[in-house]
Formats: C-alpha cells, sequence, structure tokens
C-alpha cells in the first residue's frame, strides 16, 4: 500500500496527534494506574469498571517485513531483490545508538521508565490544554500507547484487501475525534497497562523502534537512518537521532527526502524544501534538542553545536525489485512465481507474502552459469537492430529482436540461469532495447506469450516413433510433396483430411532417409512423413506429458478435441514441425528429461523459503517423475547426437570440448531460430528470434554475422562454460531393436505399366528409379524386370525398374545339334549375332553342349548368343564342324 496516500489528518495527525479527553477519562487513568486515590462519585465508579472491563490483551501480530530473494554465491547467500510495503530491517536493541533512545524519550515520553504504561503528568497537561481549547492538539500518549496504536495500525496493513478498507481501517485505528475517539483512546491505554504488565520497558521501546513510521514506506529506525542518511542505526550522531526523533510527530510532514517540501502553505508555496533548510523538521529537531538539554541528556555545547548545524541528508533510495540484480530476468521469473503460483494462496495472499511476509526466498541460480550465459548475449545479441524501410510492412510495421537462453539441471529441474539480450525495466517501458518480459518463460511466469518452437519440436514425433517401436533405422520416403489423410484420435472421427506440404530448409526437396539422417540433418518433410505414420493426437500428448504448452497456457491443440479453431494457413499437421508458440523454459525441461533416461522434472528456480519466523515455506509442487521409457530416452537421444555432429544442422552451436552432447536446432520461417544443447548434467534452450512483429533474421546483422545464426554461438559458448563446471558423461546405448533394420514385402510388379509399378511401390513405402529398357517378351513399354527382386527387403529400399522393348524371345535349345545346324536355328528366330565355342573333349562328338545365355531366356534381337560344342580335337578352322562319321545330323555338307 503506498503510504503516499494517508492524509496527515487521517493518518500522522490520527498516530503521533494528541486527543482531547474528557475529565472521567482522566479520573479512569489516574483510578487505575494509582488506585490508592479516592473515587467517591458513584459516576466515576461505573466508569472505572468499564475501562477495568475492556480488552487487556493485545495481540501483537507479525512484523510487516520486506521479503528477499538470495542466491548462492559458493557457501554465501547474497541478496537479489528485496520486495516491501514498508522498509523495515528490524534490529535488536543494542544495535540502536543510545543517543537515539534519549533523543526519542526526551521528546516523547521523558517519564518512560517510571510510569505504568500511561503518563498520568502528560495525560493531564494534554487534557487540560485541551479543555482549555488551545490552538493545538497537546499530546498525551506514551511510548507504550503509541507502540498500541501502531500494532492496531499494522493490523490494518495486515487485513484490509483493497485501499478503500486500509484507509477505513487506519481512521477506526488512529481517530481522536468524537465519542469513538475517546473510546478508542481509552482502549490504547487500557491495551498499554496490559502491555507494561507483560513485557519489558526495552523491550516495549525497541517495539516501537522497529515500527514506527519514519515517512513515506521507511519503518523502523534503521531502516529511516539508512534512508535519511545512509549509516546503520548504531551509528546515528545526536543531530540526526534528533532529527528522526522528531519525525515520529508527523511523518509525512518531518521527512527530508523530498527537496521539493513536503506540504504547502496557504499560497500553496511548497513549504520544508531542501532550500529552506528544511525549515518545519529543522524546529521540531530544535525542540527534541532542547528536551534532551532540559533532561540533562546533553551539554549546552553540545545543543548549540546541534541546533547551527543545517541538516543535511544523504538520501540512500532502498533497491526494490530485480532491477539491480545479476540476474533481473532469472529474478523476475522467481517473482512472478511468487506472485502468481496458486501454491501461494489466492491473489491477495500471495500479495501479502511477498511483500509483506518477511520470507527469505533462496534461489537456484547459479551465478557461473548466469554470468557466462550473459557475457554470451552480450558479446553475440544485440540490445536493438534498426530494421531496414523495405523489411516493414503495413502488417509489421516495427518488428524487434530479442533473444533468451535459460539452463535446466537435467537431474533436478533446477533452473541455473535466464539470460535475454534486453536492459530489465520493470513494468512496461516502450524504450526500444528494454523490457520486464522475460522471453525464457510463459505467460504466468514471465509475461510471455512465447514463440514458434520449429524444428525443435520434432523431439516429440521422434518420442512417439520410438514409442510406438518403430527403427531409427526405417527407410521412409521422406520427399516434397501433399500427405493426407492424417489419424487424429482426438477429433471427431478419428482422421483429418488436411494437405500438408511444406519447404525444407534451403528449398530442398526431400528424400528417402531414416529417422536418424531426419533427425540428423532436420528434415521436414521426413518428420511429416513419420508423423502421418503416427497418431496426432499421441504426439500431442507426448508434449504434455513433458511439461510443454502454448506459451498462453493452452494445452497444444495436437491435443484437443478439434474444438479448437484450425486456420487455413495453419492446418494441424504443420504443428509437428513447430508451428505453436511456446516457451524456452518448457523446451529445456523436455529434453533435459530425454538426457535423464526419460525422467521428467519440472523446471524449478526456489530452493528453498524461510518465514519471518525461522519455518519452511511449502513449495509450489516441481516433482520429478519417469515419463518416457528409458530404451526410448536412450535411443532418442542417439538420434539427437546427430544434430551436432559433423555434418549436422546444428553442429557450429558444439564446443567441441570432448563433452558428449545431444541437440536440436529449430526454425520457424526466417523469423524464429532455436539450438537446444544438452549434456548429461545441463540442457540450455537458446532462442533468437522476433519478440514482436517478423523480423527477418537472414538479412540482418550484428557485428557481421547474420541474426539466424547467433543462436550457434550462444550454444557454443554457454554450453562450453556448463562443461566446465558441471561434468557431463557418455549418454546410455540405444535399444537395438530400435535401431533394427526393418524388412518388409517388396510385390512384384512385373508385367505392369510404368505408372501403376511406380505407384504400387511408392504406397508400398520404396523409392523407384527407372533403368535402361530390356528386350523382353512382354509387351513394349510394360515392366520387364525390377531390381531388387519380389520379396522379404528392406524398408524403403530402392527398386530400379526396367521396361520391355516388346522385342524379346525366348533362345532355342539347340543342344545335341551339330554348330552349323544350331547357328540355324538361332539365326532362323532371329537371333543372328552368334559365336561358336569349341571345348577339347576326348569324348565329345562335336555336338552342341550349350548356349550363353540359355535356352528360355529372353532376349531379344540383338542379344550375343555364343553356342558352345565339344571335340576331340579343336585345331584348326573351327574343328569339328563336320560331325564324325556315322552321325549323320545333316548340317551344312562336309568339306
Amino acid at each position: 500500500m503506498p503510504h503516499s496516500k494517508r492524509t496527515t489528518a487521517g493518518v500522522a495527525g490520527g498516530l503521533l496527534g494528541l486527543i482531547g479527553l474528557s475529565t472521567v477519562a482522566g479520573v479512569l487513568i489516574t483510578a487505575t494506574v494509582t488506585p490508592a486515590v479516592a473515587v467517591t462519585s458513584a459516576a466515576a465508579t461505573s466508569a472505572i469498571d468499564m475501562f477495568n472491563n475492556l480488552p487487556s490483551v493485545l495481540n501483537i501480530g507479525k512484523q510487516i517485513l520486506p521479503s528477499t530473494i538470495y542466491y548462492t554465491d559458493g557457501k554465501k547467500s547474497v541478496k537479489m531483490a528485496t520486495y516491501y510495503d514498508q522498509n523495515r530491517s528490524p534490529v535488536t536493541f543494542k544495535q540502536i545508538a543510545p543517543v537515539m533512545y534519549d533523543a526519542l524519550l526526551s521528546s516523547e515520553d521523558p517519564r518512560f521508565y517510571e510510569h505504568g504504561g500511561i503518563d498520568i503528568m502528560g495525560t493531564t497537561r494534554a487534557i487540560l490544554s485541551n479543555v482549555k481549547g488551545g490552538s493545538d492538539t497537546q499530546g498525551g500518549s506514551s511510548i507504550s500507547q503509541q507502540y498500541v496504536k501502531n500494532v492496531k495500525v499494522q493490523e490494518c496493513d495486515w487485513d484490509a484487501k483493497n485501499d478503500e478498507e486500509l484507509n477505513k481501517c487506519w481512521r477506526e485505528a488512529t481517530d481522536s475525534s468524537g465519542v469513538e475517539g475517546y473510546q478508542r483512546k481509552l482502549q490504547e491505554m487500557r491495551y498499554a497497562i496490559a502491555l507494561e504488565q507483560k513485557y519489558s520497558k526495552n523491550d516495549i521501546l525497541l517495539g516501537y523502534m522497529n515500527i514506527a513510521n519514519f515517512g513515506g514506506t521507511t519503518y523502523g529506525i534503521d531502516a529511516a537512518a539508512m534512508r535519511y542518511f545512509g549509516v546503520h542505526a548504531s551509528k546515528l550522531n545526536l543531530a540526526q537521532a534528533a532529527t528522526l526523533a522528531g519525525m515520529v510527530q508527523n511523518p509525512n510532514t518531518y521527512r527530508i527526502d523530498l527537496p521539493g517540501g513536503t506540504i504547502k502553505d496557504r499560497a500553496g508555496k511548497p513549504v520544508n524544501t531542501a532550500k529552506d533548510g528544511y525549515k518545519l523538521t529543522k524546529q521540531r529537531q530544535e525542540y527534541v534538542l532542547g528536551r534532551m538539554l532540559e533532561d540533562g541528556k546533553i551539554t549546552q555545547k553540545q545543543h548549540d553545536d546541534a541546533v547551527k548545524a543545517p541538516i543535511v541528508p544523504k538520501v540512500t533510495d532502498p533497491s526494490m525489485g530485480c532491477g539491480e540484480s545479476i540476474a533481473p530476468y532469472f529474478c523476475q521469473y522467481v517473482t512472478q512465481v511468487m506472485r502468481n503460483d496458486p501454491a501461494f494462496g489466492d491473489k491477495e495472499q500471495r500479495r501479502q507474502l511477498l511483500y509483506k511476509g518477511g520470507l527469505k526466498i533462496y534461489t537456484t541460480l547459479d551465478p557461473r552459469i548466469q554470468k557466462a550465459s550473459a557475457k554470451a548475449q552480450k558479446d553475440y545479441t544485440p540490445t536493438t537492430v534498426t530494421v531496414p524501410a523495405y523489411q516493414k510492412t503495413k502488417k509489421n510495421p516495427d518488428p524487434t529482436f530479442g533473444s533468451a537462453s535459460v539452463s535446466v539441471e537435467v537431474d533436478t529441474g533446477r533452473v541455473l540461469a535466464i539470460t535475454q539480450n534486453t536492459k530489465y525495466t520493470a513494468g512496461t517501458s516502450k524504450a526500444k532495447g528494454t523490457s520486464g518480459i522475460v522471453y525464457a518463460g510463459d505467460l504466468q511466469f514471465g509475461g510471455s506469450g512465447g514463440f514458434n518452437a520449429g524444428s525443435t519440436f520434432k523431439l516429440f514425433t521422434l518420442l512417439d516413433w520410438l514409442d510406438k517401436g518403430k527403427s531409427l533405422n526405417q527407410v521412409l520416403d521422406g520427399r516434397k510433396h501433399n500427405r493426407t489423410p492424417w489419424t487424429d484420435r482426438c477429433v471427431a472421427g478419428g482422421s483429418l483430411g488436411n494437405n500438408a506440404d511444406v519447404h525444407n530448409y534451403q528449398q530442398r526437396g526431400g528424400y528417402f532417409g531414416t529417422p536418424m539422417r531426419f533427425t540428423k540433418e532436420s528434415l521436414n518433410t521426413g518428420f511429416l512423413e513419420m508423423a502421418r505414420q503416427l497418431d496426432l493426437c499421441d504426439i500431442g500428448n507426448v508434449a504434455q506429458s513433458l511439461g510443454v504448452m502454448r506459451g498462453d497456457g493452452s494445452p497444444i491443440p495436437l491435443t484437443t478435441d478439434g474444438t479448437s479453431k484450425i486456420q487455413a494457413d495453419n492446418p494441424v499437421p504443420y504443428e509437428v514441425i513447430g508451428s505453436d508458440n511456446v516457451s524456452p523454459m518448457a523446451m529445456a525441461g523436455a529434453y533435459a528429461a530425454v538426457a535423464n533416461k526419460g525422467v521428467y522434472c519440472q523446471p524449478r528456480v526456489i530452493d528453498k523459503i524461510v518465514d519471518s519466523e525461522g519455518n519452511d515455506v511449502k513449495l509450489p509442487d516441481r516433482s520429478c517423475k519417469q515419463v518416457i521409457d528409458p530404451k526410448v530416452a536412450a535411443t532418442a537421444a542417439y538420434a539427437l547426437k546427430g544434430p551436432l555432429e559433423r555434418g549436422g544442422s546444428g553442429d557450429v552451436g558444439n564446443p567441441n570440448d570432448g563433452t558428449p552432447l545431444i541437440g536440436k536446432t529449430g526454425t520457424h520461417e526466417d523469423y524464429q531460430t532455436w539450438l537446444m544443447t544438452s549434456s548429461t548434467k545441463v540442457t540450455t534452450a537458446n532462442w533468437v528470434g522476433s519478440s514482436f512483429g517478423q523480423l527477418d533474421l537472414y538479412h540482418n546483422y550484428f557485428q557481421g554475422v547474420s541474426l539466424n545464426n547467433a543462436r550457434f554461438s550462444l550454444g557454443r559458448s554457454i554450453q562450453g562454460a556448463i562443461d566446465k563446471y558441471y561434468k557431463g558423461g557418455d549418454f546410455p546405448q540405444p535399444d537395438n531393436n530400435l535401431l533394427r533394420t526393418v524388412k518388409v514385402n517388396l510385390p512384384s510388379v512385373i508385367g505392369m505399366s510404368q505408372d501403376d509399378a511406380e505407384k504400387t511401390l511408392k504406397k508400398a513405402g520404396f523409392q523407384v528409379t527407372i533403368g535402361k529398357p530390356v528386350d523382353s517378351d512382354q509387351p513394349k513399354g510394360l515392366v520387364a524386370e525390377q531390381s531388387p527382386g519380389a520379396g522379404r527387403v528392406a524398408a524403403g529400399t530402392a527398386v530400379t525398374l526396367q521396361l520391355s522393348t516388346g522385342q524379346g524371345k525366348a533362345i532355342p535349345d539347340v543342344t545335341g545339334r551339330v554348330p552349323a545346324e544350331a547357328i540355324a536355328i538361332l539365326g532362323a528366330a532371329g537371333f543372328t549375332r552368334t559365336s561358336l565355342q569349341c571345348q577339347t573333349n576326348p569324348g565329345g562328338d562335336g555336338t552342341v553342349t550349350s548356349t550363353d545365355p540359355s535356352a528360355g531366356t529372353i532376349a531379344g534381337p540383338s542379344k550375343k548368343i555364343t553356342v558352345t560344342y565339344q571335340s576331340p580335337d579343336c585345331k584348326g578352322g573351327g574343328g569339328g564342324i563336320i560331325p564324325p562319321p556315322g552321325k549323320g545330323h545333316g548340317g551344312n555338307g562336309g568339306n
């Protein structure tokens, strides 16, 4: 609650001003404090009974205290940020300079150590002055009474749900006018008496010192000393102590941190300014010094020196929020968790915890990784980008650049670092290069709606592929073409008829390949083919099981029942290659689960919270759970090594320091890019893209490097630093069954037309090439030969088809014939390209034993046929052409 809203009459005047008490009140006080005094009036006796019957037990609730966020630097906790409604730093009795006690008691309650909670002399003087109708209401409240009043006011600060309730509560707690005001004053006195019966004087005095308001949001003597003079309460000198003691009477009037003045005179001119030497505060200080001199607390010289000296404030602005932290966006993410996580109660309860609860919030941040990540952002990404006019359009008038990195410990979910390219500013800012939004977060924690995931989203198709028992080495048709329909049990009818035809990076046409290769090279069309053979709903559910929702908190549409709108330019199948906006934090958590053998640990930024009394505060549930089969996780990790290996889509982002890594690239159009990297210890998501609008990353540069490549520099630098402090090891071996060569039935297409044969083979998942035509007895143009032939072959095998020329005939059987006769028979059949080959054999009779090709083989007229015969003597002129005596086989005669 901004305390500047408290009016002088309603708050400061109510807190510390004097009350006009009736004579009856004076009698009651006297009777209660000094019962020996004779009271004979029946009315007075009744009044005393009424006073004694007032509630006497004051519930001193928890003090409103600032909450502080810490990170651990080695063994030491270091403050990151503080949040408060009341800037207060409680101290012990000995941590306040004695001169401060003297100044306060002399001016506010000189008989504090003598009375029983109410100063009779001061109260009587106040009554007489007020009855006379003096120009100023006289004060008579003891320190104990003032402490009671401050406790009641603090109850208002705890209990009020809005400004209206708070102001009403303040008025009721501080109003001193009318019958209700007298009743409140009497109750205050009753509490003060009871208070002194329970606590020591020093405890009450210290309690008051720590609770009192010193103007604005400054509460307690230590915070006041630091605020106005830049020293702790233990170091206050006389002039400073007298100034602060004077403030408590009317804090907002006497504060000295407003050089332009605290009030205005009747003419509207500011008063109590730096220019007039803080006139009103100086007068009040002199009053305090005078009372101290009168009480013998200081010498005349000390008094005179302090009176002569001007008030010289050394205003120290207390920090609040994350602006001065070494990790402002990490700090802001923690703040958002405290403000928005239902685990800490409803909206108002969450706010009270953070701003009033005095919490000590210990975070997961590792300053070593944070500093390395912040340096990488500074070195490789600009704060702003000047966009050329030609890149702007009416629909995209002023695109802005952003980048973010978030690192998550694999086996705990502890977030080690969050960085981004902009300068942190609290709230909303229109200044370029500044932002209060945590790009790494989502709408709930960070204020970001997320960014198009691009190919990093292919992880979930890969995991579902393996979960269904499919192999990394199965050959698929990853070429570019329309794909439909799609199995999707989440929608009515169980399928979608949407066509999906996307481009690949650098307009590649795609190819027949394996999921292993598709992953390494991030082939869009390959992953669409994988998804076509799966259920889209299952892919979405895999993402959801790994904590990935859209940045606005809604589920991935793949998991819905079809009631979500499907835009004409963004069919659901495109989601498998990353058309949805997601947060870098969510993606880091998902990839970390793969590195963690399938155990998903929800990312968390808080290790521990302790309340103002030293009790542990229950944290939001951030559990670890096995959501992926370990064999599937190990095999997915095996595939995800590819992108960071030589020839992979993200190889230039690998620090190549010997640490085994997995990872994945992601690109959405030309305005969003990603690089995921992970060892077995830490996963980092790097996003570089358009924080607003659509910035062309490929044609804008920083230090001579196109912005689409900045992700690689970030990944290489940050992962390299991580590997120094978190020693990653080898990933588990993949499951052999998920690496198997998948064999399928290859159908025979002999005798089919080329078109029918290609359709048949492609539908069966085979790639087809057309070879040279061959002579065949098949009609011309039909498939004469296929290689390999029908049977069980590896899925996706390339099949070569050869079409028939229509000129093929079966080679006649000429065995047992003399060579001349054989040649004649072949010639008559159209095979004119013949030759003879003689084999020496003592038992040979000169007849044909075989042909090459063999009899019955289909061949064309141009086919060369070798005729082999056997003879005892193959010498001379083709010897053996004439059959031996007695073998009358006819033929071409003898010579």
